[in-house]
């Protein structure tokens, strides 16, 4: 692909599927604006197909660009395209808009936009603009530039006044992981003002939702007894995850203001490498005895604030049960349990043949056992049986993914 690619200049231009066969011309391209100085993302294209009907386009779907043609791959949604809020068309409703300049507040008119990615694979951004000053006279016309999209006031949605009002009002009903993405794209003052809005458990929630980078960054911005409570309140495993992306120094300064049960599971959890099951694993499985009974295992998982992955399946040790615990005995899974009565002991049902990994596992093998026995989580032992943590179905995938993963519309799997 071309490493700069103007805009107005797709309008027009056919896009072929893989096969050679045309599905319709490009009619228009669609960014994505931004609350933040990130700049604006191009998201996808407008086809016009039969019936001069628009469909949508992903710019992960376009192989090639071409003078005369575009290549797309897989399948197309012919649905008709419907607008979302923070998307504008280009030729439709940014082309020929006047604009500012930020430095010196003069007019100018917005001819082209011209959109980069910064490596193979990457989404696809505004970088460059073409404008037009404005001219003197009736018939003369101004002089023509280019400029970085960052020097032009227009290009980025407004968060002050009633819009963003309304999002601090309607917090507690919006979940978190739509609270990350409305977070990372806000200015630092505004980030601020919702942190200061959520109180500890939702903030970690909403942490764990984010890019590794963009939760550094709001817990640099917290005080820092308030970031270790917050942190301590996040899954352990994420909460590693994030402790690992900050010097030894403060990591270990956040460990100091910690409970002392939790700073030492986190302590654990940052010796193993990233990319193995001890590095995935949640120190806070569910865990219960031989002696309790299917009444109580569905007690134990029935507790809302469990994720469905570890709410599946129940560990069975003996005593002590915080991580690491007495011997592995094996696992129950929520469905035996349903068949069960309640006083049947969870010891009678374990799935014994399920066998677990050590900590060192890669997440190669880990993830070739999930496939292979259609896993949801994955028991960790040590060298003496005894269960450290489980791995769950998400947090493989999580770092099957690319880091910045969240903030892409397109992403490709680790090898």
């Amino acid at each position: 692909m071309s490493d700069r690619i103007f805009i107005s200049r797709l309008t027009g231009t056919a896009v072929f599927d893989p096969q050679g066969d045309q599905l319709g011309k490009v009619r228009d391209t669609v960014v994505h604006l931004r609350h933040s100085n990130n700049p604006p993302r191009i998201i996808g294209l407008l086809v016009e197909v039969p019936q001069r009907r628009l469909v949508f386009l992903p710019m992960s779907r376009v192989t090639d660009f071409d003078a005369r043609q575009i290549i797309s791959t897989g399948v197309v949604n012919m649905r008709r395209f419907e607008q979302r809020e923070s998307e504008s068309r280009v030729v439709g409703e940014l082309l020929d808009r006047k604009m500012k300049m930020k430095n010196t507040g003069e007019e100018v008119t917005l001819l082209d936009i011209a959109m980069e990615q910064s490596r193979p694979g990457a989404d696809w951004h505004i970088t460059k603009l073409y404008l037009r000053r404005a001219g003197s006279g009736f018939t003369k016309r101004g002089e023509k530039f280019f400029a970085d999209w960052s020097e032009v006031e227009g290009l980025t949605l407004q968060v002050q006044g009633k819009p963003f009002d309304n999002l601090l009002t309607s917090l507690n009903d919006m979940r978190a992981p739509d609270i990350a993405t409305y977070l990372a794209d806000l200015e630092i003052d505004k980030q601020v003002e919702v942190i200061s809005k959520l109180d500890d458990e939702r903030l970690a929630d909403v942490l764990e939702e984010m890019s590794e980078e963009t939760r550094v960054a709001i817990v640099g911005k917290l005080e820092m007894e308030r970031a270790a409570d917050v942190i301590e309140e996040m899954a352990p495993d994420d909460a590693a995850d994030l402790l690992k992306e900050l010097p030894p120094q403060k990591a270990e300064e956040y460990l100091d203001l910690m409970e002392p049960e939790e700073a030492d599971d986190l302590r654990r959890l940052l010796t193993y490498g990233d990319y193995t099951a001890g590095g995935m694993m949640t120190t806070e499985p569910v865990v219960l005895t031989p002696d309790a009974t299917v009444a109580d295992a569905l007690a134990s998982i029935r507790n809302p604030e469990l994720p469905p992955s570890l709410a599946s399946q129940v560990y069975v040790v003996r005593p002590p049960l915080d991580t690491p615990t007495g011997k592995y005995l094996g696992v129950a899974h929520m469905q035996r349990l349903l068949r069960e009565s309640p006083g049947t002991l969870v010891s009678s049902v374990i799935d014994s043949e399920l066998k677990p990994v050590g900590p060192n596992t890669t997440l190669a093998l880990v993830t070739k056992y999930f496939a292979t026995y259609n896993l949801v989580a994955l028991p960790v032992v040590d060298a003496e049986n005894r269960l450290l943590g489980a791995v769950t179905v998400d947090d493989v995938i999580d770092h099957m993914l690319p880091d910045d993963w969240r903030d892409q519309d397109d992403v490709e799997v680790r090898p």
